[in-house]
Order: structure tokens, then sequence, then C-alpha cells
């Protein structure tokens, strides 16, 4: 008498292709969530950090903006016209700008687009281009005029001594800006906030809202909103 062949029935071996491949579409579905999760999280990182990058920048210019040595501007002999108005901006349809003129901060600046010698006392002389040697007893101060400029998704810095505009932060779904204004000139409050002062001597900070988009899609557009106050009141 022949024993009986063991082995697998043909529902059984369907019953266990069916669990192996339910299996592999378990572990393949959490293995593409993984990296979907990891790609949006990087995505997120990436955009705070070039807000990061972009607001950190247009803080630390905004509040220099009017300081433009150790006297007070009336004292600047040659001083440019730019001197009279540190802060400035302008709209034009989808394009907004925004300049400042302040002293530079630090050695790596490049090359400024006016140099104010000054002895802190009672004389202050402002060059553009090379300057004379500081004579003993006077300081040194590099200025800088930095227009920053929102244009076709684009946040872009310029100088002019470098007018070709340089990219700060790519996928930029909007830039605005108002200023905070004080009701008189020899006051440090702010009583509103208003995207086109007509005194600018009323500035006394500056509100940002920066809003960057993912090219990807992978995350949603987040927005920052940061405000900038001056140190030098202008007035």
């Amino acid at each position: 008498m022949k024993r009986r062949e063991q082995g697998f029935s043909l529902l059984e071996l369907l019953l266990a292709l069916t669990l192996g491949l339910v299996l592999s579409l378990g572990v393949s579905q959490v293995a593409i969530s993984a990296r979907t999760t990891h790609a949006s999280q990087q995505a997120a990182m990436l955009l705070q950090d070039d807000a990061r990058f972009a607001l950190g920048k247009l803080i630390q210019d905004i509040r220099l903006a009017g300081m433009l040595g150790c006297l007070d501007t009336a004292l600047i002999e040659g001083a440019p016209l730019a001197f009279e108005r540190p802060i400035s901006w302008s709209a034009t349809g989808a394009s907004v700008s925004l300049t400042l003129v302040s002293a530079e901060v630090g050695e790596d600046g490049g090359k400024p687009d006016w140099t104010v010698l000054s002895d802190c006392t009672s004389s202050a002389h402002a060059y553009a281009g090379t300057p004379p040697p500081a004579a003993p007893g006077q300081i040194r101060f590099a200025i800088r005029q930095l227009t920053y400029t929102f244009e076709a998704g684009q946040l872009k810095v310029s100088t002019p001594a470098a007018p070709a505009k340089t990219v700060l932060v790519d996928n930029v779904q909007a830039f605005e800006i108002s200023f905070g204004v004080a009701a008189k000139p020899d006051s440090t409050h702010v009583v509103r906030y208003d995207p086109g002062p007509v005194d600018a001597s009323l500035i006394r900070s500056v509100r940002i809202l920066l809003t960057l988009q993912d090219p990807a899609g992978l995350v949603k557009a987040q927005t920052w909103r940061v405000v900038a106050a001056l140190r030098n009141r202008l007035g």
C-alpha cells in the first residue's frame, strides 16, 4: 500500500501567496509613507532656513538704518541726499522694494558706497569712492545703501556699487512691508502701521510679511511676520 504523498493543496498555496502579497504591500506602504514624511520635513526645514536667513539680514539692516556715524547727519559735510532719507520704499505692480542706508557692520560687506570720517566731537565728512587716510583722532564709518527687491517670486538685494541684483531667497509667494509711525517727531511710540507713510521721519519700525512656498508642493506655503524697530530714530 502506497503512502499518501504530503504537500500543499492549491487552495493553501493561493492563500499563502495572497497573505505574502498583503504583507509586502503593507511594508511597501510603510516605507513610502516614511519617505514622504521625511521629504516633507526636509522641505519644511528648507523653507524655515531660507526665512531665517532672509529675515535675519533684513532685521539687522532695518535696525541700523540711519546709523551714519557718531554725529548728526546735519553735521556731516558732503553728505549725499541718501543720508537725508535712510529708509525708503517703492511698489510698482507686483514689485516691492525697500532701501536702507546705514553703517556697515563688520569688515565683510564689500566696497562701501560712502565713507564717513569723523572725530565724533565736532566734524565729519562723507566721501564717495576712496576716502583719504583717517587723520589722528578720526574714526572711519563705511556706509552702504542696500535695496531689497521682491519680484518674480524672488527676494533680491543690490547696492549702488553692485547694482546687479543678487538673489537672497527663491520661491517667495508674498512679501509685504508696512511702517510703524509715531504721532509726532519727538515720540518713539508707534500709533499705527502704514504701507506708505507721507513723513518718513515718523517711521519707528518696519513690519514684514514673508510667505515662502515649496516648489515641489510637499508642504503648504509658510508665512512669517516680524517687526524690526529702528535703533536710530529718524527725525
